[in-house]
Protein backbone atom coordinates (compact mmCIF):
# COMPACT_ATOMS: atom_id res chain seq x y z
CA UNK A 1 0.00 0.00 0.00
CA UNK A 2 1.89 3.61 -1.22
CA UNK A 3 2.09 5.83 1.73
CA UNK A 4 2.04 9.87 1.38
CA UNK A 5 4.36 12.43 2.90
CA UNK A 6 4.05 16.26 2.50
CA UNK A 7 8.47 16.36 1.92
CA UNK A 8 11.17 14.18 1.69
CA UNK A 9 12.23 12.86 4.61
CA UNK A 10 15.77 11.65 5.03
CA UNK A 11 15.40 8.03 4.77
CA UNK A 12 13.76 9.44 1.00
CA UNK A 13 16.84 11.36 0.13
CA UNK A 14 19.03 8.46 0.80
CA UNK A 15 17.13 6.05 -0.97
CA UNK A 16 17.20 8.83 -3.91
CA UNK A 17 20.97 9.34 -3.45
CA UNK A 18 21.90 5.49 -4.11
CA UNK A 19 19.58 5.46 -7.58
CA UNK A 20 21.37 5.48 -10.75
CA UNK A 21 18.37 6.04 -12.94
CA UNK A 22 14.69 8.20 -12.51
CA UNK A 23 12.04 8.99 -14.61
CA UNK A 24 10.22 12.21 -14.97
CA UNK A 25 6.84 12.87 -16.55
CA UNK A 26 5.37 15.58 -17.84
CA UNK A 27 2.16 16.70 -19.79
CA UNK A 28 0.34 19.81 -21.40
CA UNK A 29 -3.03 20.54 -20.50
CA UNK A 30 -4.83 20.08 -23.54
CA UNK A 31 -6.61 16.63 -23.30
CA UNK A 32 -5.06 15.45 -26.87
CA UNK A 33 -1.29 16.37 -25.83
CA UNK A 34 1.09 14.14 -25.42
CA UNK A 35 2.30 12.92 -22.00
CA UNK A 36 6.02 12.43 -21.79
CA UNK A 37 8.14 10.15 -19.94
CA UNK A 38 11.92 10.55 -19.73
CA UNK A 39 14.58 8.17 -18.23
CA UNK A 40 17.48 9.99 -16.74
CA UNK A 41 21.07 9.28 -15.32
CA UNK A 42 24.76 10.75 -15.47
CA UNK A 43 24.46 11.33 -11.51
CA UNK A 44 22.19 14.34 -12.29
CA UNK A 45 19.75 14.63 -9.81
CA UNK A 46 20.43 16.66 -6.14
CA UNK A 47 18.04 16.83 -3.76
CA UNK A 48 18.13 20.65 -2.16
CA UNK A 49 15.94 20.26 0.94
CA UNK A 50 12.89 18.59 2.27
CA UNK A 51 10.71 20.42 0.09
CA UNK A 52 13.26 20.70 -3.52
CA UNK A 53 14.78 19.21 -5.80
CA UNK A 54 16.91 20.01 -9.27
CA UNK A 55 17.95 17.90 -12.01
CA UNK A 56 20.35 18.82 -14.78
CA UNK A 57 18.30 18.70 -18.51
CA UNK A 58 20.52 17.25 -21.12
CA UNK A 59 20.45 18.71 -24.75
CA UNK A 60 17.92 15.76 -26.45
CA UNK A 61 15.91 15.20 -29.17
CA UNK A 62 12.89 17.15 -27.86
CA UNK A 63 12.52 19.21 -25.10
CA UNK A 64 8.81 18.50 -23.83
CA UNK A 65 9.46 18.98 -19.98
CA UNK A 66 10.68 22.28 -20.37
CA UNK A 67 7.38 22.69 -22.70
CA UNK A 68 4.93 21.22 -20.19
CA UNK A 69 6.35 22.97 -16.85
CA UNK A 70 6.16 26.41 -18.71
CA UNK A 71 2.64 26.04 -19.71
CA UNK A 72 1.40 24.14 -16.28
CA UNK A 73 4.13 23.46 -13.91
CA UNK A 74 3.22 19.79 -13.37
CA UNK A 75 6.39 17.23 -13.24
CA UNK A 76 6.45 14.31 -11.45
CA UNK A 77 9.41 11.82 -10.75
CA UNK A 78 9.92 8.70 -10.26
CA UNK A 79 12.77 6.61 -8.51
CA UNK A 80 12.58 1.99 -8.78
CA UNK A 81 14.87 0.24 -6.22
CA UNK A 82 16.75 -2.09 -8.91
CA UNK A 83 18.67 -3.46 -6.30
CA UNK A 84 18.35 -4.27 -2.84
CA UNK A 85 14.58 -4.08 -1.04
CA UNK A 86 11.75 -3.27 -3.68
CA UNK A 87 10.51 0.04 -3.26
CA UNK A 88 8.75 3.17 -5.85
CA UNK A 89 9.58 6.38 -4.75
CA UNK A 90 7.37 9.53 -6.38
CA UNK A 91 8.02 13.24 -6.22
CA UNK A 92 5.16 15.21 -7.55
CA UNK A 93 5.83 18.85 -7.26
CA UNK A 94 5.88 22.12 -9.98
CA UNK A 95 8.93 22.56 -12.16
CA UNK A 96 10.43 25.75 -13.30
CA UNK A 97 13.33 26.10 -15.81
CA UNK A 98 16.65 27.77 -15.08
CA UNK A 99 18.81 28.46 -18.08
CA UNK A 100 22.43 29.76 -17.99
CA UNK A 101 21.98 33.33 -18.44
CA UNK A 102 19.19 33.14 -14.87
CA UNK A 103 20.64 34.74 -11.61
CA UNK A 104 20.66 31.00 -10.32
CA UNK A 105 22.93 29.08 -12.30
CA UNK A 106 25.74 29.66 -10.68
CA UNK A 107 24.58 28.45 -7.35
CA UNK A 108 22.51 25.49 -8.83
CA UNK A 109 25.25 24.30 -11.66
CA UNK A 110 27.83 24.28 -8.52
CA UNK A 111 26.29 21.55 -6.71
CA UNK A 112 26.81 19.13 -9.49
CA UNK A 113 30.31 17.77 -9.78
CA UNK A 114 30.05 17.00 -13.42
CA UNK A 115 28.55 19.95 -15.66
CA UNK A 116 28.39 18.63 -19.39
CA UNK A 117 28.45 20.55 -22.19
CA UNK A 118 25.27 18.83 -23.28
CA UNK A 119 23.98 20.61 -19.79
CA UNK A 120 20.59 22.87 -21.47
CA UNK A 121 18.85 23.99 -18.59
CA UNK A 122 18.64 22.68 -14.50
CA UNK A 123 14.84 21.70 -14.02
CA UNK A 124 14.02 23.02 -9.70
CA UNK A 125 11.22 21.31 -8.74
CA UNK A 126 9.04 22.06 -5.82
CA UNK A 127 7.82 19.14 -3.85
CA UNK A 128 4.38 19.13 -2.63
CA UNK A 129 3.78 15.51 -1.80
CA UNK A 130 5.94 12.07 -2.11
CA UNK A 131 4.73 8.89 -2.77
CA UNK A 132 6.21 5.35 -1.57
CA UNK A 133 4.82 2.09 -2.89
CA UNK A 134 6.14 -1.39 -2.55
CA UNK A 135 7.78 -2.09 -5.72
CA UNK A 136 7.11 -6.18 -6.04
CA UNK A 137 6.89 -6.09 -9.89
CA UNK A 138 10.21 -4.41 -10.51
CA UNK A 139 12.87 -6.76 -11.59
CA UNK A 140 16.28 -6.72 -10.64
CA UNK A 141 19.24 -5.01 -12.89
CA UNK A 142 22.78 -5.11 -12.57
CA UNK A 143 24.28 -1.57 -12.72
CA UNK A 144 28.00 -1.47 -15.12
CA UNK A 145 28.30 2.16 -15.71
CA UNK A 146 27.52 5.04 -17.29
CA UNK A 147 27.11 6.04 -20.76
CA UNK A 148 29.44 8.96 -22.16
CA UNK A 149 27.56 8.67 -25.67
CA UNK A 150 25.91 12.51 -24.94
CA UNK A 151 29.43 14.20 -23.54
CA UNK A 152 31.28 13.07 -26.74
CA UNK A 153 27.92 14.13 -29.02
CA UNK A 154 28.06 17.57 -27.18
CA UNK A 155 31.80 17.94 -27.72
CA UNK A 156 31.76 16.82 -31.24
CA UNK A 157 29.06 19.73 -31.97
CA UNK A 158 30.57 22.12 -30.10
CA UNK A 159 28.90 25.19 -28.05
CA UNK A 160 27.48 26.92 -31.54
CA UNK A 161 26.53 23.27 -32.80
CA UNK A 162 24.48 22.91 -29.56
CA UNK A 163 23.28 26.18 -30.10
CA UNK A 164 22.00 25.05 -33.74
CA UNK A 165 20.55 22.12 -32.83
CA UNK A 166 18.43 23.55 -29.42
CA UNK A 167 17.16 26.28 -32.38
CA UNK A 168 16.08 23.21 -34.67
CA UNK A 169 15.15 20.21 -31.95
CA UNK A 170 14.21 22.48 -28.90
CA UNK A 171 12.31 25.21 -29.93
CA UNK A 172 8.88 23.58 -29.32
CA UNK A 173 6.92 20.55 -28.00
CA UNK A 174 5.38 17.44 -30.23
CA UNK A 175 2.07 19.60 -29.20
CA UNK A 176 3.82 22.78 -30.45
CA UNK A 177 4.37 24.54 -26.67
CA UNK A 178 6.96 26.95 -26.85
CA UNK A 179 9.80 25.68 -24.03
CA UNK A 180 11.59 28.08 -21.70
CA UNK A 181 15.03 27.78 -23.91
CA UNK A 182 13.54 30.33 -26.12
Amino acid sequence: MGKFFDRIQPQHREFIEKQKMYFVASAPLSADGHVNVSPKGLDSFRVLNETQAAYLDITGSGNETSAHILENGRITLMFCSFEGPPLILRLYGKGRTVLPSHAEWEELAALFDNLPLSTRQIIVIDVHKVQTSCGFGVPFFEYTGERDLSYRWAEKKGEEGLTEYRQEKNRVSLDGLPTALF
